[in-house]
């Protein structure tokens, strides 16, 4: 079930909401699992078995992990399973088919692929799950005692499908001491609608030109047309992954939680390096937290830290997805930050602004193109178009005209939607006329944008979500 589906918005949302606030508050965390538990099985009920599995496994770890730390080797051996399982399951259904298939092509045997199905989901609860059990070993954190917090943590649907990756740190005393008010709920209306606008107006309009370029005959293409198309796919990932996020955080505020923020405008980044702290920052967050500091970060000169940064981004491509070009763009990306952080950041530095933010979006926009094609045979023919190597003409007067035409609001609005801009002025009529912007302004453009959404959605059945299949 997506959150952009007539069906979450007009049916499981509301039910959920009319039970939450009903209930007493001993039964609040109760309400949330099971409406959490329907929402994963709404698709694929039998998957429901293995987060369970999992959250059995982090409550029985993390009460272990958190047994005589430093008398035993329990607590170690308890987080050490804990990896071992999430980090297999992940590895099982994600990858397995990867594994075979490159077994089959290049040591040429002929093994079966398995063809299972990846349970939704399963990249974010895992990274989850573990990490709560590895800051309870730590002693960052208490282990939790009561299942049911822990399950509606691990379960929480807002979050469960695509993030923002919730530290279990963040929200440990809002699973049991949290305070809903009317003003925190108007905020995450606010926020929902926010990412719906996103995700449904935005993103879905300028996918389906990126969809229309990329699938067009060569006849048809043309290198404007290339770029026009990864361009068009550099803004609709943007929007459709911070859409849902901002959906996610909404939601969280409806019931009473604060998940923290997961996109802060990386598009106007002048560095890569700054770009890597704007975009995804849950999963960037993680990485550091969970991979690169336990390698041993910065701290053992710069051979070792130019290996632990490679380490970290293979494993961010890796994570990303069971194909070669999502490990290609982690290493791409990883380079670019190792070059930045040895010798580039000193060289940007002495550039005008404007010069740095075309490095930085020139990088950005290569980047999705290798993220955009999991066939390697599409991913290099796109390359090749786009660099003047495909044999095609610089422009083709009729498609990329009507490509650019029908388009080019859509594109001025996503330029500034990019940016500051709309809050910036948000923040300025708030300052002058503060009972205008609340009681009028903003109650419009609210509701504005949740009937837009609800009309597109109910019109238009090209509604995917990118980072649904992570």
């Amino acid at each position: 079930m997506l959150f952009s589906s007539i069906t979450f918005l007009f049916f499981f949302l509301a039910l959920v909401l009319g039970c939450y606030y009903i209930v007493p508050r001993f039964l609040k965390n109760a309400v949330l699992l099971v409406f959490s538990l329907v929402f994963y099985a709404w698709g694929e009920p039998v998957y429901v078995f293995l987060m369970l599995a999992s959250i059995v496994v982090a409550y029985i770890t993390g009460i272990l992990c958190d047994k005589e730390r430093f008398k035993s080797k329990l607590p170690l051996v308890s987080m050490i399973l804990a990896v071992v399982w999430n980090m297999g399951l992940l590895l099982f259904f994600k990858y397995t088919d990867f594994f075979i298939n490159n077994a089959n092509s290049f040591m040429h045997l002929d093994l079966k692929p398995l063809g299972l199905t990846l349970p939704i989901g399963i990249s974010f609860y895992s990274f989850q799950t573990l990490s709560y059990v590895i800051d309870v070993y730590r002693g960052e954190v208490k282990p939790q005692k009561n299942f049911l917090n822990l399950a509606t943590y691990v379960t929480l649907f807002p979050q469960l499908i695509a993030g923002p990756i919730v530290r279990y740190q963040t929200i440990e005393e809002q699973l049991s001491s949290r305070k809903e008010s009317l003003s925190q709920f108007s905020r995450g209306v606010k926020r929902f609608a926010v990412g719906l606008g996103k995700k449904v107006i935005l993103a879905n309009n300028i996918g389906a030109l990126f969809t229309a370029i990329s699938s067009a005959p060569q006849s048809q293409q043309s290198v404007a047309a290339s770029w026009m198309g990864i361009i068009a796919y550099t803004f609709q990932i943007y929007f459709d992954f911070s859409g849902y996020s901002d959906m996610a955080i909404g939601l969280g505020k409806m019931f009473g939680f604060d998940f923290l923020e997961n996109f802060n405008y990386p598009y106007i980044s002048d560095t890569i390096t700054e770009f890597w702290r704007r975009w995804h920052i849950s999963l960037s967050s993680w990485f550091r937290d969970y991979v690169y500091i336990p390698l041993g970060g910065n701290r053992r000169g710069k051979v070792r830290q130019c290996v632990n940064i490679m380490i970290v981004w293979f494993l961010t491509g890796f994570w990303h997805g069971a194909n070669w070009n999502f490990m290609l763009w982690g290493v791409y990306f990883g380079v670019i930050l190792l070059c930045e952080k040895l010798f580039l950041l000193k060289a940007l530095k002495k550039l005008p602004a404007l010069i740095r933010h075309i490095y930085a979006l020139l990088l950005i926009v290569i980047g999705w193109g290798i993220f955009a094609f999991e066939d390697t045979s599409a991913l290099t023919q796109n390359f090749k178009n786009m660099f003047g190597l495909g044999g095609l003409p610089l422009w083709n007067g009729t498609y990329d005209r009507q490509w650019l035409m029908q388009n080019i609001w859509l594109f001025a609005v996503l330029v500034i939607a990019s940016t500051p801009l709309f809050r910036y002025f948000g923040q300025k009529l708030t300052e002058k006329a503060p009972a205008v912007y609340s009681c009028v302004a903003e109650p419009i453009c609210v509701g504005a944008l949740l009937v837009i959404s609800a009309a597109y959605l109910a019109s238009n059945s090209f509604n995917p979500f990118l980072y649904f299949r992570f």
